[in-house]
Order: structure tokens, then sequence, then C-alpha cells
């Protein structure tokens, strides 16, 4: 009798110390021992939710959703729109838009749709471990999403990035299920920049809000210098890593949904999760906007701390009311104003940076991305000591001049290294028309990219 009295104790304290762990568990733990985000770094998000918005906006002239002393566009910079009815559920609707001020070429993607069909079927197609790409696992319906885009928009983009000179960046920017297209689009056209005429790694940008889990954990940190996800405090899609199709199935049972997850993490060993090379994360160098914090009622003046995180990559929900408000595009692109403001006032210079101060932060992020890559080798994450010798061998800024005479040579020499052609990897996830056309693969077959 007094056996079982004392497993019923042990088996009663433990639940009540996973129950006080998960419920007070927040949002602001998981970046606390981060460094706060420079201005200058930071300084693209707040343009990139503003962007995210102009997607969901019939008039760029008068717009309904600016955040208050937000980024202004331009509406004769729009270059162009595309609907539902135009992309026949191909991908989200987006814009192109011409950032003179700031030379960019940006393409925007809207976030999830919870009225249209077409976003769930983009989200069902997958399945664990299905889609191989680049030396790691993706999400196969936001690859199919992304190589789509890239099939429609190359040309369009090709002519930008030529009639700016090459001086422009080429920018990527999605909410929710548009950043996961966003991220691996970015994916994309790094490893088959010869479709955009040969723009150079260092000219490629992508920008994730509210990102989802897209892309093993090699695959995140090795593109850590051209993806950067956006998370506000307690948001719930960057940090489960239950298939997106089962989130969104679940999504009116959803507060029962995460109790279920916070539960079962419990139970997986943080070294088993590291070593899973099918395991989906969230993408890039993580942006933590912070305004909440524990035992303190209220919201308090954002902070943003940034890091490009191995091991505890927002792997524990977080129980709070506000776990789906925070996703919101629109209350993420306040908050990151807000937070810039007061970057910009804390400043003891708020001119521009002197040219000497801008090359040693270059050469720290360069030194963080290293030191992220030697960490995740030191973790055994699986198939990262591949993508290491690849980055050492590869020249990513040796890109030749836009220049017609030398297209040529830059598709031979992307066709004879160890990469996927571009017309093998549309081919393996499209089937092409009499018109040219791309239709979607009935079949469900593996196929590595």
């Amino acid at each position: 009798m007094s056996v079982s009295c004392g497993v019923e104790c042990v088996v009663c304290i433990t639940c009540g110390r996973w129950a006080w762990k998960r419920c007070t568990h927040n949002g602001s733990s998981d970046s606390a021992t981060w460094p706060p985000a420079a201005a200058a770094d930071f300084s693209p998000i707040p343009r990139a939710c503003r962007l995210i918005l102009a997607v969901y906006e019939a008039d760029l002239s008068r717009p309904k959703f600016s955040p208050p002393g937000g980024y202004r566009l331009n509406p004769t910079n729009l270059v162009k729109r595309v609907t539902y009815d135009q992309t026949l559920g191909r991908s989200p609707p987006y814009i192109v838009y011409l950032d003179h001020d700031h030379k960019e070429i940006v393409l925007a993607i809207r976030g999830l749709n919870l009225a249209k069909e077409t976003d769930y079927k983009l989200l069902l197609d997958n399945k664990l471990g299905m889609q191989m790409f680049d030396g790691g696992y993706v999400h196969r319906g936001l690859l199919k999403s992304a190589t789509w885009l890239l099939e429609e928009e190359s040309a369009t983009l090709r002519r930008l990035w030529r009639e700016t000179g090459g001086d422009y960046s080429l920018v990527f920017a999605g909410h929710s299920l548009g950043s996961g297209v966003a991220a691996l689009l970015a994916v994309v056209v790094v490893n088959h920049r010869e479709e955009l005429g040969g723009v150079p790694r260092s000219k490629v940008r992508c920008y994730a809000v509210a990102p989802a889990r897209c892309m093993s954990l090699n695959l995140a940190v090795k593109y850590a210098d051209v993806i950067s996800s956006v998370v506000l405090q307690d948001d719930f899609l960057p940090r489960t890593a239950t298939p997106l199709e089962d989130i969104f199935k679940s999504i009116f049972c959803l507060p029962c949904l995460l109790f279920l997850i916070c539960l079962r993490d419990t139970f997986i060993p943080e070294d088993r999760k590291l070593r899973d090379p099918r395991r989906l994360y969230a993408p890039g160098r993580i942006y933590h906007i912070v305004e909440r914090k524990r035992c303190r009622c209220g919201r308090f003046p954002p902070e943003v701390r940034t890091a490009i995180p191995v091991d505890g990559r927002f792997e524990h929900i977080v129980l709070s009311c506000n776990a789906t408000s925070d996703h919101a595009v629109l209350w993420i692109a306040r908050e990151a104003e807000k937070a810039l403001d007061r970057m910009m006032e804390s400043s003891e210079v708020i001119t521009t940076a002197p040219i000497v101060q801008k090359l040693e932060r270059m050469q720290t992020l360069e030194k963080e991305h290293k030191d992220a890559m030697e960490r995740a080798i030191s973790l055994n994450v699986p198939h990262v000591v591949t993508i290491v010798r690849q980055l050492e061998n590869a020249d990513a800024d040796a890109a030749p001049p836009p220049d017609h005479e030398k297209e040529p040579s830059i598709t031979k020499s992307k066709s004879s290294d160890s990469r996927t052609n571009w017309e093998t990897l549309v081919e393996k996830l499209f089937d092409r028309t009499d018109s040219g056309k791309l239709e979607l693969k009935k079949d469900k077959a593996l196929s590595d990219t």
C-alpha cells in the first residue's frame, strides 16, 4: 500500500512540475540569452511588413492597413499585382514592387486565407521526409509553389535587375504561409541564380514574417546569411514542429492541439530532435520581438533580440492567450516599427554609419554564421558537414555581370556542378502542358532534388 502511494506521489509531483513549467513558460525565455539587434540590421523588416500588407490593399494610394508613421509605398512603383484568379492555386497572391529609395526589387507574398481551399491544398501537399532539396528536407507543397512562382516571374525579375544595372537587391518577403514560400523561393534562387541573369548571393534577401517551419536544420543554418525570420513574442507557428497540414486541419480546436504538442514534446530528448534530419524548422537568422515578460502584466516597449540558433530554435510552445494574436502581420508591423524607433532613439548617432563600422558589422555577421555552422557540427546535425564543405569551396559572390554575352557561361557553370539543373527540378515537381504552362503532378512518388 505504501509503495503504491509513493508511486502516486511521484507521478503527481512529476505531472505538477511539468504543468508548472509549461504554464509558466514565457515567450521571452526563448531568446533570453540572445544579444540585442542592431538598428541597421533590423531596419528593413518594418518595410518588409508594410510590403506584405500591400498585397492585401485594393488601392495603394489609399492604404487601409498602413501602420501609423510606417513606411509609405509609392503606387507608381508597383510593377505587378497577382491575385488568386491568376495564380490558380499554385501560390498565394503577391506583388512585385520596385523600391528606388532603398534599391530593392521586392516580391511580397500574403499569408494563409482561411476562406481559400487552394491554400489548404498547398499545405496538405506534404509528408514528413517526402521532399529533399539541396542536401536537406523541405516542405513539398511550399517548394512546388516557390518553383512555380520563380518560373512565372523569372522574366520580370531578370528584366528589372538588368534595368537597374545590377545595383538593386532582390528581396522576397512573406507572412505565415507566404513566409514559407518566400523562404524556399530564396533558397531556389540562390541555387539557380542563372534563372535571374546571375544575381549574386549577396544581393538576395528574404524576410519571413511569422515564419512557418519549412526546412530542415542544416538548411535553416546554411541560409542564415540570406533569410531572416521575424517572430513576435508568443507566436505559435514558428514553435511547433507539428506538420502545417495538421495544424490547420485542427484550427478550430487549436488550444487542445497546442496542449497535446506540449505534452508530446516533453518526452522527446533534445539530442533526438537535433539528429532527426526530417524535422523542419523556422528558416535562417531569427529576430525575436519581445514585449511581455514573465510575472509582469501588460505590454512593454518592444525590444528585439537576434541570433542564429541551432539548439533550442523555438522548440517549446507557449501556452498563452496571445499565441494566435501575435501571428497577425498587422500587429507585427506595428511592433516592429515601435522597436525600430526605440533603437534609433537609443543610438548615440542616428546618422548614417561610417563605412568602417559597416564593414566591421558585416564581418561580425559572417563570424556569427560561421560559429552557428560549427555549433551544428559539434551537435552532429545531419548533413551539415557536407554543407560546410560546399560553402568553403563555393565562390558565392563571383557571379559575372548581367550581360547577354555571358549568359551561356553562367548556364554552363551551373549545369556542370553537383546541384540539380533547373529544368530537372521543374520536371520533378510539375508536368508541362503543350502550351508551356506548368501543371501539378498527380503522383506522390518521392523525389530527391
